[in-house]
């Protein structure tokens, strides 16, 4: 079998040559077939057209072996298929959801982020959902993808047998920032992660607002560097004034804590000039939207 960075990835490769390999070598055959009946039995050579009824032979050769062949390339996709398809009972189960326009990664002990940390050597199970539309994960490197259904759980797995960063891309049309929206999957020695993953939370306390927005999906629309995406930056947004559209009305408004709060509940309530009314209604509570206005304001 083939090696790469992960169990799937190998199997994959290896039934594609195999099967590449098959139809290469069936089209080669159909070719010089076909050139040597054009040389031998072109018109001059054959002025008398000469009737064949049948040749046995033949046609047992030209049924029999297409059959082995179709049968052999069948068995190749079954295998892999079912491996890919059933995880080890041991698999470190994460949930994966999706949302326009990025994904949240849900561990065991509750923790949530936007990159995807595995260990090497061990069978990783993800549990797929999706809270809006169709999405589908997808990680090139390991030759896997899935799709994310809104009130449907799907499952894929894999094994990373190789460290490293690889990315993680939505490959379902899913909106207006279908094409940002990406994520990191890091693969690392299972020593490193477990380290990782006792990290207790309260050590991250000071980048909760960060975490909130990102874990939320806010990043996906919304930057904190000044550049602006489908939806405003959060940069210097707090304190500032802003301009929106209210019951179809336009007015000035100042961005405070109550305009920050109103704009989570009930985000068409005010919509800001010259952006889409888009957003949905992120669900987080009191607690979670005070850490993200804490936040906020540190970015003025």
């Amino acid at each position: 079998m083939i090696l790469g960075p992960s169990n799937v990835a190998g199997k994959i490769e290896t039934s594609f040559l195999i099967i590449t390999a098959a139809c290469v070598a069936l089209l080669v055959a159909v070719t010089i077939t076909m050139l040597v009946f054009i040389y031998k039995y072109n018109r001059r050579r054959n002025p008398v057209p000469e009737d064949i009824e049948e040749n046995l032979p033949l046609e047992v050769v030209w049924t029999v072996l297409p059959t082995l062949l179709v049968l052999g390339m069948f068995y190749f996709g079954w295998v892999d298929f079912d491996y890919i398809r059933n995880p080890p009972k041991d698999a470190m189960p994460i949930d994966v959801i999706a949302r326009q326009w990025s994904w949240t990664f849900r561990y065991q002990d509750g923790r949530q982020t936007d990159t995807l940390r595995v260990p090497v050597g061990k069978p990783v199970k993800l549990v797929l959902t999706s809270e809006d539309v169709i999405h589908s994960l997808f990680i090139p490197a390991y030759r896997i993808k899935e799709d994310c259904v809104p009130g449907l759980k799907t499952h894929l797995w894999f094994n990373a047998d190789q460290t490293g960063t690889f990315d993680i891309f939505c490959t379902e049309y899913c909106g207006l920032e279908h094409s940002h929206m990406r994520a990191k999957l890091i693969a690392m020695p299972a020593a490193d992660f477990e380290r990782w993953y006792e990290t207790k939370e309260e050590a991250k306390r000071a980048n909760k607002g960060l975490e909130l927005l990102t874990t939320k999906g806010c990043l996906g629309c919304h930057t904190i560097d000044g550049s602006p995406k489908v939806g405003p930056t959060f940069k210097g947004l707090f304190g500032s004034t802003v301009t929106v559209t209210t019951n179809g009305k336009e007015r000035t408004v100042t961005a405070d804590e109550e305009y920050v709060e109103r704009s989570v509940r009930n985000p068409g309530a005010d919509v800001v000039k010259g952006y889409p009314n888009i957003m949905p209604r992120l669900p987080v509570t009191d607690e979670e939207l005070k850490e993200i206005v804490d936040y906020l304001e540190t970015l003025k």
